[in-house]
């Protein structure tokens, strides 16, 4: 459940840098115009290109191992940079060093113009927004981010996830088209059709029958080798699948972004997901999968590789994963997205749902920046079709092409290497990303349909992320980084077995006596500032 902590990683981060930067800059971040003395005035609002006489920017850049070396070189940049008269520079430094690297960075004072796919937690951006650092960004979305501020005024729950405590906007973020349920769901359940359909069972809508269509796939010779080799549910680690089935308890019902914490239906406040005792109930009902034999033996330390040549070897019943049938070299057939599966007590909610605000943190300019306003244009562009096109797709006939319908895909030497054209791989990026401009397994029909399925039991209400003052941060950080260590161990030995659930009232003592009234105090005081 790793990955479910990054909110509260990125928080640490943000208050151990604190002290560091207090000294880097002496100005109050009020007014982005303090930069425009010395730079190009003669920005145009609208149209290409965007300053008649050229300049140039360099941004640091976070890069994932499956993107690109080299982004300077792709046709994507050059072919922007002659659009808009703006040549940037990337420096790029490996997103496994990104955090360090970005803050030493920060902390000399010998920072570049902007920060781009740099993974920039909530409290980073308020941290470094509120010493001067990162400008300040409301009237220059106003006057020169057209596509943004569309963005903006049709999604309020961006703005208040975008909004830091001080009420400014630092930061341009990811955002995910919210009619693009697919890519907002990324990970999902599928079963196997083929093996349904020779045992002669519907697709499970419940979690029970789930249950019984798992211990049939262990019982059974589905693949007729004649070896009891079928694996009932395979995943790298129970995570995702605990996302899944949390909907089924009433659990999670304000989508993903907040994993910890949902509103109780009964109280109408919040409510600490892992002591609720209907997340007991998860836990037991994922234990009873695992130690029945229904789940892959190595679930805790599997990989998503070697989950992919499991389900290709056509012996998997059931799996979490993004889109089995659109991996990258390997042929996995058969299988079709699950729905919202209706839990023991009624419930069903899609308790995976995402907030179309990815990454709060994916562009920032700072206070070096001598042009803040043509910036702002620069990356204002990846908020509307023609730029999300332009970025996703790269150059028409060069790495993409358009077809008679209107349709758009990639041409056979992007399909083959995309590497070679495009920068966005790995995730964090500054744009709009919607079904019409990008081709990812998310976008495929049966991709499509497996999200079509689950939409009508989306939460009436997701949650984008939150955010902290400074002096909030100081006493949350640290309890939330135990509380999160403390029950993710938990989770783990309770759904394996490690640990009976008879010592489930000293797992919830033991919470409470971690901080956890301090804990929720201040994360209320976040969602009411996030209401406003």
């Amino acid at each position: 459940m790793k990955k479910y902590n990054r909110i509260a990683s990125a928080l640490l981060a943000g208050v151990m840098t604190t002290g560091v930067l207090a000294g880097c800059s002496g100005k109050d971040g009020n007014d982005a115009n303090a930069n425009k003395e010395n730079g190009n005035t003669n920005v145009k609002t609208s149209g290409f290109p965007i300053v008649e006489t050229p300049i140039k920017l360099t941004f640091f850049a976070g890069k994932a191992a499956s993107a690109p070396a080299n982004w300077n070189e792709l046709p994507v940049w050059k072919e922007y940079a002659k659009l808009t008269n703006i040549e940037v520079d990337f420096q790029l430094t490996p997103a496994e060093s990104l955090a360090e690297k970005r803050n030493l960075v920060l902390s000399s004072g010998d920072y570049p113009d902007a920060f781009h796919t740099a993974r920039l937690s909530a409290a980073d951006v308020m941290n470094y927004g509120g010493q001067g650092i990162f400008i300040p960004l409301n009237d220059l979305i106003d006057k020169y981010a057209p596509n943004f501020k569309k963005l903006l005024d049709s999604q309020p729950e961006v703005k208040r996830g975008l909004t830091m405590p001080d009420g400014k906007i630092y930061s341009f973020p990811t955002f995910y088209d919210p009619d693009f349920k697919s890519v907002l769901i990324g990970t999902k359940l599928w079963y196997n059709k083929a093996f349904l359909d020779a045992l002669g069972m519907k697709e499970p809508t419940t979690t029970e029958e789930y249950y019984q269509y798992l211990k049939a796939v262990k019982t059974t010779d589905l693949n007729k080798n004649g070896k009891a080799d079928e694996i009932p549910y395979a995943g790298s680690g129970y995570g995702s699948l605990l996302e899944e089935l949390k909907g089924a308890w009433g659990l999670g019902n304000r989508g993903s972004i907040h994993p910890r914490v949902d509103m109780d239906p009964s109280t109408n406040k919040l409510r600490f997901i892992p002591t609720d005792p209907r997340y007991k109930e998860v836990l037991e009902y994922l234990n009873k999968l695992y130690k029945e034999g229904l789940m892959v033996d190595n679930l805790m330390t599997i990989k998503g590789p070697e989950v992919n040549a499991l389900l290709a070897e056509g012996r998997v019943g059931s799996s979490e994963t993004n889109s089995p049938h659109a991996i990258s070299g390997v042929t996995i057939k058969d299988f079709v997205g699950a729905p919202t599966l209706k839990g023991p007590h009624g419930d069903q909610i899609f308790s995976r749902a995402r907030s179309p605000l990815i990454d709060v943190g994916a562009f920032v300019i700072t206070n070096k920046n001598k042009n803040p306003e043509a910036t702002v244009r620069w990356i204002d562009h990846f908020y509307g079709e023609e730029g999300s096109k332009l970025f996703f797709m790269g150059v028409k006939d060069v790495s993409y092409v358009e077809k008679p319908d209107g349709t758009i895909d990639y041409t056979e030497e992007a399909k083959k290497e995309q590497s070679k054209f495009l920068s966005w791989a790995g995730g964090f990026y500054p744009a709009m990303l919607t079904a019409k401009t990008f081709k990812g397994g998310e976008s495929t029909p049966e991709s499509m349909a497996a999200a079509k399925k689950v939409e009508p039991n989306w939460p009436k209400e997701v949650w984008a992320p939150f955010t902290y003052t400074q002096e909030e941060l100081v006493q949350f950080t640290p309890i939330s980084t135990d509380l999160n260590k403390y029950v993710d161990e938990m989770t783990a030995k309770f759904v394996v077995g490690d640990i009976p659930f008879s010592e489930w009232d000293k797992y919830v003592s033991t919470i409470q006596k971690m901080g956890l009234n301090d804990y929720m105090k201040i994360y209320n005081a976040a969602y009411e500032r996030y209401k406003k």
